[in-house]
C-alpha cells in the first residue's frame, strides 16, 4: 500500500514539473514572439525592457512612407516612453559632466560653450502607442540651452533620436525608422513657462508660406532603472535633413546647409567652408558664390547689376517673407542677432538658397539679457549682418517686406485666430503642465503657466499697435 501511494505521489509531482516546463516554455515563447517582459519581473542585473510588442517591419521599414499624421497628430498630446540601461543612462551623465561645468560649483560665469560638443550617442528602446523600437540612438541636444538647463539642476533636457544609430552593431534594424522618420528632436521648451512658443512659430511659419520643421506636443516619460520618470512636455521637432526637405519640396536632392558660427553672418572676410556644415554632400561652390554676391563691389559700382546676381542665387522673395513673420512674432535668437538657427536649401527646382528658420523656442519676447528682438524697421541692423542691412536699403524690397509685413498680420497673426490658437493650445497641454515636477520644469507654479499663455495673447495685440506705429512713420 505504502509504495502504491508513493508511486502515485511521484506520478503528481513529475506532472507538476512538467506543467511548470511547460509554462517555462509558454513565457519564453511569448517573448521570443516579441512580448517583452516589464520592468518588475527583472531580476538584478538584467537589462530593462518595455512593456509592448516590437515594431512591425511596416512600422519600422525604412520603405515606409512618414506617418505625419501619427506622428505629429496636432489634436493630441502624444506620449513617449525612453527605456534605458543604467549604464547606458550613466554614460550620458558622465559625458556631460565631462563637458559642462555645473554653476552649483563654479558661478554662472563658468558655463562652458557647447558649441563644439557633440554629446555621446547612449542605447534606448522607445516604446509609442504600445509598439517598441529596440537599439535606437538616444543623445542630449542643444548649445546654450543644455549648458544652462544641466547647470542649473533640472533634468529635463533635450534629446535626439536616431533609430538606426547602432545598426552597425545591430544589423537587424539597419535603417530602421519610427513610421517613416530616420531621426526626430525632442525639444524641452526651455525658458518657455507657456511650453507652446516653439509649436506655435513653426507653425506660423508654415501657414504663411515658410518652410518650417513640422512639430507636436509630446508628454516623455524616462525609465533609467528607478521605474518611470516624467521628464515634462515636450515639443517633437522634425529633423529638416531627413524628412523636412522631402516633405515641403517637390525636389529633395538639393544641397542643405545649416550655418553656425562667424561665418554664418556672410558679412565680409567671415567665409569659412567649416562653419557651413553642409548636410548633403556638396563642393560649396553655390554657399561660396552667395557670399561673394552679397560682398561684391558691384553693390557700390553697378547695383542693378548685383541685384540681379544676387536674385539669381539667393530667394530674396523667400527672405522677405520670413522677415516679416520672424519679426513680427519677435524671434530673436537668429540671424541679426546670432549666427545660428537657420538652413540653406538650394532648391533644384529655382536653383535659388531658401531660408528656413529652425529654433524658436526664444520667440514672442522682447529678447533676453543685453540682446533685443529686431524691431519692425531693422533700422538697427548694421553690415556685419548684410542680409539685413543690404535689402533694407533698397525701396523695393522694403515694400516688398511692409506689404508681407501687413498680410501676416491679417491673414495669420491677428487676435481673434491667435487667442483661438493659444486657448486651444492651452486645454490640449493644462494637465501635462500641470503635472510636470520640480528639479523637470522651467514653470514655477500652475499659474506661471496660465499667466505665459494670457501674455502671448496680449502679445498679438502689442505687435499690432507696434506694426500699426511703424508703417505710418
Amino acid at each position: 500500500m505504502l509504495k502504491k501511494i508513493f508511486i502515485i505521489g511521484l506520478a503528481i509531482m513529475l506532472a507538476l514539473v512538467t506543467v511548470s516546463c511547460d509554462d517555462s516554455t509558454a513565457t519564453n515563447n511569448l517573448t521570443n514572439n516579441n512580448i517583452l517582459v516589464s520592468d518588475d519581473e527583472l531580476e538584478s542585473g538584467e537589462q530593462i525592457s518595455s512593456v509592448g510588442e516590437l515594431a512591425t517591419d511596416e512600422q519600422s521599414s525604412k520603405d515606409t512612407q512618414a506617418d505625419y499624421d501619427r506622428v505629429f497628430n496636432q489634436d493630441k498630446v502624444n506620449e513617449i516612453i525612453i527605456t534605458i540601461d543604467p549604464e547606458q543612462w550613466a554614460l550620458m551623465q558622465e559625458d556631460l559632466s565631462e563637458n559642462i561645468q555645473s554653476t552649483r560649483q563654479n558661478g554662472p560665469s563658468a558655463i562652458d560653450s557647447t558649441s563644439d560638443y557633440t554629446p555621446v550617442w547612449a542605447e534606448a528602446s522607445i516604446s509609442f502607442d504600445d509598439v517598441i523600437w529596440e537599439h535606437v540612438g538616444i543623445s542630449y541636444k542643444g548649445n546654450s540651452s543644455l549648458s544652462s538647463t544641466y547647470s542649473n539642476q533640472i533634468g529635463k533636457l533635450s534629446f535626439k533620436l536616431d533609430f538606426d544609430e547602432f545598426e552597425d552593431l545591430y544589423p537587424e534594424i539597419e535603417d530602421q525608422r519610427f513610421y517613416g522618420f530616420k531621426q526626430l528632436n525632442l525639444n524641452n521648451n526651455f525658458s518657455d513657462t507657456s511650453l507652446m512658443r516653439e509649436k506655435v512659430a513653426a507653425d506660423l511659419f508654415r501657414e504663411f508660406g515658410v518652410t518650417a520643421a513640422m512639430t507636436s506636443f509630446y508628454a516623455v516619460y524616462v525609465d533609467y532603472g528607478e521605474g518611470q520618470q516624467y521628464f515634462g512636455l515636450y515639443t517633437l521637432v522634425e529633423e529638416m535633413d531627413d524628412t523636412g526637405i522631402e516633405g515641403q519640396f517637390a525636389d529633395d536632392s538639393g544641397n542643405l546647409y545649416k550655418p553656425d558660427g562667424e561665418a554664418a553672418s556672410f558679412a565680409s572676410n567671415t567665409y569659412d567652408e567649416a562653419e557651413m556644415e553642409a548636410k548633403t554632400e556638396s563642393d560649396y561652390s553655390d554657399m561660396n558664390r552667395l557670399y561673394n554676391v552679397v560682398n561684391s563691389e558691384l553693390r557700390m559700382t553697378d547695383y542693378d547689376v548685383w541685384k540681379s546676381e544676387l536674385e539669381s542665387v539667393f530667394d530674396v522673395d523667400a527672405f522677405l517673407k520670413y522677415l516679416a513673420v520672424n519679426n513680427t512674432i519677435q524671434n530673436w535668437d537668429t540671424y541679426g542677432n546670432m549666427t545660428h538657427n537657420y538652413y540653406l536649401y538650394n532648391n533644384p527646382e529655382t536653383n535659388l538658397l531658401t531660408w528656413i528658420p529652425w529654433d524658436n523656442n526664444e520667440a514672442f519676447t522682447n529678447g533676453k539679457g543685453k540682446m533685443s528682438a529686431l524691431s519692425f524697421s531693422m533700422s538697427e541692423v548694421r553690415d556685419d549682418w548684410p542680409l539685413i542691412s543690404y535689402l533694407m536699403e533698397d525701396e523695393t524690397y522694403i515694400e516688398k517686406y511692409q506689404q508681407y509685413l501687413i498680410e501676416f498680420t491679417d491673414q495669420v497673426f491677428n487676435t481673434e485666430k491667435m487667442t483661438q490658437v493659444y486657448e486651444k493650445h492651452y486645454e490640449l497641454i493644462k494637465a501635462y503642465a500641470y503635472d510636470e515636477e520640480s528639479g523637470y520644469t522651467f514653470i514655477d507654479t500652475d499659474q506661471s503657466f496660465d499667466k505665459a499663455v494670457e501674455y502671448l495673447i496680449q502679445h498679438v495685440e502689442d505687435r499690432k499697435e507696434t506694426l500699426d506705429s511703424y508703417l505710418n512713420q
